[in-house]
Order: C-alpha cells, then structure tokens, then sequence
C-alpha cells in the first residue's frame, strides 16, 4: 500500500493540466433561488437551504436526511443519519438562527420543500429521510415526501442510468420517472414541457477562483448548463448537487448530462450551477468518497452560512447573477 508521502507526491507531479476558464456571468435572477441534490449532495441542498434561508426559496433533496444529522461527526453520519431512524428536531436550526450563523429559521416554514426516498435504498434508508420531511413540517414548511418508487440509493430518472433497484455508479435509475422534472415543478410551480434534447451549453469552469479549492474537497473545474435563451435574457437559477463518488472527477459528465435537470431547463429559463466535490485523503481533509460535507470534514461550521463549501457555492451564484 502507497504511503501517505508517496500519495501526496503522485498528487502534486501527476495532476492533470488545468485549463478551465472563469464561471461567465449572465445577469441572472439570484436575489431567490432553488436548490437540489441527491445524497451528500441533498444534505448540502438541505444545509444551504437552511444557511440562506432568506433567498433559497425551494429544496428537493433525494436520499438525505435532517439538517445537521451528524453533528460534526463522521459515526454518527455513517451510522444514524444513515441506516438509523434520527431524531426529528428544530433545536438546532433555532440555536443557529438566534446566533446569526443561520438566516432566521421563521423563512424557512415558507420554502418549497420536495424529498424521495427509493424503497430499495439500503444506503441512506427510509426513516431517515421521514425524519428530515418531520423536521422541516416542525420548522413550519409542508415537504412533499415521495416514497413507494422501487429505487436503489440514486439520482432517480425517466429513462437513464442502471435498473431502478440498483445501487452502483453511475448512482443514475431508470425508474421511469423524472425526479428532476417533478422536483422542478414543486419548487418553481408551473413550467414548460421539457426539451426533447438539452440545447444550451454545458460550461467548464475554474472553481477555484471563487472559493472551491483542493483544501476544501472542491474540484478545480465546476460546471454550469445554459440554455441558448438564458445567454442574452434574464433567467432564474437552480443549483445541482451531485453525491458521493458521482463527480465527474468519479463517473464522467454522466450527473451533469443525464440527471435530468437540463431539458427543463431550456424551457423554463433556467440557468443550472453544478458544483463538483472531489475525493481527498489528506488528514485534514479526509474525503475519500468525494462527498459534500455534511459533516464536519471542513471545519466546525459546515452547516453554517460561514461554511467553506457553502461560501463557494454562494460566490459561484452570485457570479451568475452579474452580466458579462
């Protein structure tokens, strides 16, 4: 096995050559916006939701479970908040509003909020996710909870990736039904029939200029799809999380082409931002799955609107907004 020196040294003199260009501006609409994702990435949607409360007006998240389920640890992650049945409180959604490290919680009973859990999930299993719809109904909201699809631990879809029972990579179902379409239609109301193909532009982007950097288990190139009339006209925003070992870094442009989010958006005038978590092993940074932080691998503040990943993310939007 490579030791922790030899790994390093692969990693600083084998990195591939860097070349993406800085994220454009398109004169979005960010003052509000929606979020989604499916896994570590629905925990992320679910934190950054819940930082940024005042403007993050909708969340759908997929296989996730309550808002800072782990509290800073790394056992209780991988063992209550995923095969376990946690607790569904607003206590510390309320600790952190009083102490401004949170937007205030009463914005949160008003956000559009969209969950699924797949029957045959065994990774991040039913009760979980019960609890996360029981606390945001706690917090004032009325989640949609979408529960009796035969879908393994996965970004579910109309007619790409493996069977519908299936846990492996991609982490893409066929199950013959659109997650990301119908997540859509919760979150921003009545839309457009989607695209029978994407027709706007898959961007690359340098991450790191805006926050995203190695040391906080972010990729150096993110991406953002842009629909051909989003290039010249206002258009909302929507950000993507993808989950644990679905990166492209790990699985390719498979998430950000077939999830399903961007034949809806060219319909729809939508501008979609898929930020890209990368594996780490570092002592610091122990990320060796590729996940979102949701719980605590970055610091004390993960779930907090001074969270590193977050603040990225927040930047990335923000860039989108100004016109270019």
């Amino acid at each position: 096995m490579q030791s922790w020196a030899v790994r390093l040294l692969l990693f600083f003199f084998t990195a591939p050559a860097f070349s993406a260009d800085r994220l454009p501006g398109f004169g979005a609409g960010v003052a509000t916006f929606t979020v989604s994702g499916v896994s570590s990435g629905g925990y992320m949607a679910v934190q950054m939701q819940m930082a940024h409360s005042s403007r993050v007006h909708g969340v759908g998240a997929l296989a996730a479970g309550p808002y800072y389920c782990a509290r800073g640890s790394l056992w209780t992650a991988r063992g209550q908040c995923m095969t376990g049945a946690p607790a569904a409180s607003r206590s510390d959604p309320d600790r952190y509003g009083r102490e401004k490290r949170i937007d205030p919680v009463a914005n949160i009973g008003k956000a559009r909020v969209w969950l699924f859990s797949g029957t045959q999930d065994r990774t991040v299993v039913p009760t979980v996710v019960e609890a996360l719809a029981r606390q945001y109904a706690l917090l004032g909201a009325q989640p949609v909870l979408i529960k009796d699809r035969p879908a393994g631990h996965a970004m579910v879809t109309e007619n790409a990736g493996n069977a519908c029972p299936v846990t492996e990579p991609p982490f893409l179902n066929d199950c013959d039904y659109d997650a990301a379409g119908e997540l859509l239609r919760h979150l921003l109301g009545n839309l457009s029939p989607p695209s029978s193909t994407p027709g706007g532009r898959l961007i690359a982007f340098d991450q790191r200029e805006l926050g995203g950097t190695n040391a906080i288990s972010m990729a150096a190139e993110g991406f953002v799809y842009v629909p051909r009339v989003c290039e010249t006209g206002p258009c909302r925003a929507h950000v993507a999380f993808h989950g644990c070992q679905q990166s492209v870094e790990a699985v390719g442009e498979r998430f950000v082409r077939e999830a399903g989010y961007n034949r809806w958006a060219d319909t729809n005038r939508l501008v979609v931002l898929y930020p890209q978590a990368v594996a780490r092993y570092w002592w610091w940074t122990y990320n060796p799955r590729g996940c979102w932080d949701w719980w605590g691998y970055t610091g004390q503040e993960y779930a907090t609107k001074e969270a590193p990943q977050i603040r990225a993310v927040m930047a990335m939007v923000e860039r989108l907004g100004t016109r270019q």
